[in-house]
């Protein structure tokens, strides 16, 4: 990338970094139980709920009590349960027309954070109804206020209930975009650990990755603040420390609670201070070939991590010490070379594969400038680069299968 190219990067960033604190960001209220969904919706006399979920947890039976308890209170409850792994366009669509004809006058996100990008999407779609979901994208483009969210994470990954942004893809482009507003935060967050109980040990895995992925990135990156320094650190520690007896145990109640904090607070950390080229590269493979965000984040994390090189070594090492993973003595290339290779570690023991197959070499251009599109200028990153640059991620993360 040329220096002119670089500087006007830097200055973008130094601009929302000053401006940070007069940024309307607010954090959501929480609750610990599921029970209280009820108490809310009375407080604010709110009758008419839309449930956004997905099929495979409706299936099980994970939103049986809350359903069920609705109901009994009078409150009527209509559902969505076609929410995708990675939210599409058409699931908003299909969403907001339930939406309109029950005449709903709030949200309830219940699941991953596909579930809560869709219900964020949902909302902002019913405030501007003139406007379709990409002429959305992008940053500060929804200043009205959206309808009232409730956000029940299933996962310990995309802190979706806590940031201002919704990852939503256009299947018919093949692309996968972001849409950053303040509005968008949901007013209510229930961090209820129960409800996580029966997420799948890959699952467990690749969104606590996920969240790891935002704690990093957003403490390595040239946007930080003594707060989100504190909470990238601390999300870091709960990680290292409960993901994988999580991955072992699912009902390990404390452990669970440990990464619903964790991804709580990544979560708010990355709102403030972004994300980087891990997240860039991940939403174009999710986009092209709808490769999991928690499992492209995982796969590419530590191959990026090596890219950065000593532009990112000290702050490294120092997520390598609150990890537990390195010493204070520790040079920082060293510190940062064992956070890299505890983060592999942890891939392996945990079955997350090292490579991702079928990427086609024909798709990393276009991928690799949808990537560049994201990241630059808004992304604070250690050591910037161009689309030409990231082409070679797309390579590096691939089987050896790649054509």
């Amino acid at each position: 990338m040329n220096i002119a190219s670089k500087l006007f990067c830097r200055v973008f960033q130094r601009c929302f970094h000053l401006a940070l604190p007069f940024l309307p960001y607010r954090e959501p209220e929480i609750h610990r139980n599921t029970a209280e969904v009820i108490g809310i919706l009375q407080k604010n006399n709110l009758r008419s709920p839309l449930l956004v979920t997905d099929r495979g947890l409706r299936a099980a039976g994970v939103t049986a009590a809350l359903e069920q308890s609705l109901q009994e209170s009078g409150i009527r409850l209509a559902v969505y349960d076609g929410t995708s792994a990675n939210p599409t366009v058409h699931n908003v669509e299909e969403a907001l027309e339930i939406y309109r004809r029950q005449n709903c006058d709030c949200l309830i996100a219940f699941g991953g954070g596909s579930s809560m990008d869709c219900a964020k999407a949902v909302g902002a779609r019913a405030v501007y109804p003139k406007k379709s979901v990409g002429r959305m994208k992008g940053l500060l483009r929804v200043l009205r206020k959206l309808p009232p969210l409730i956000a029940i994470p299933t996962t310990a990954g995309t802190g979706s209930e806590v940031t201002i942004t919704a990852v939503i893809t256009d299947s018919e482009q093949k692309h996968k975009y972001t849409m950053n507003n303040f509005t968008m935060i949901p007013r209510y967050a229930v961090l209820d650990p129960a409800v996580t109980y029966t997420l799948p040990p890959h699952l467990t895995a690749t969104t606590g990755m996920d969240a790891l992925t935002h704690a990093v990135e957003a403490y390595i990156g040239g946007s930080t603040s003594r707060q989100t320094r504190h909470l990238a650190l601390h999300a870091t520690r709960l990680i290292f420390e409960n993901i994988e007896i999580a991955y072992r145990d699912g009902t390990d109640r404390t452990a669970r609670e440990n990464l619903l904090t964790a991804a709580y607070e990544a979560g708010i950390a990355f709102s403030k201070s972004y994300v980087g080229y891990v997240h860039a590269v991940a939403h174009s493979l999710g986009g092209q070939y709808n490769i999991p965000h928690g499992l492209a984040n995982a796969v590419l994390m530590p191959i990026v991590l090596e890219e950065y090189g000593k532009s990112a070594h000290k702050k490294l090492h120092r997520l390598a010490v609150t990890a537990g993973v390195a010493d204070e003595c520790d040079p920082p290339a060293v510190g940062a070379e064992k956070f890299i290779a505890a983060i592999r570690g942890l891939n392996q023991r945990m079955s997350i594969p090292a490579t991702l197959s079928g990427i086609r070499a024909a798709d990393v251009p276009q991928m690799a400038k949808h990537a560049a599109k994201e990241a630059n200028p808004l992304y604070p990153v250690p050591k910037r680069m161009t689309a030409r640059e990231l082409e070679r991620f797309y390579y590096k993360v691939s089987d050896g299968s790649i054509q």
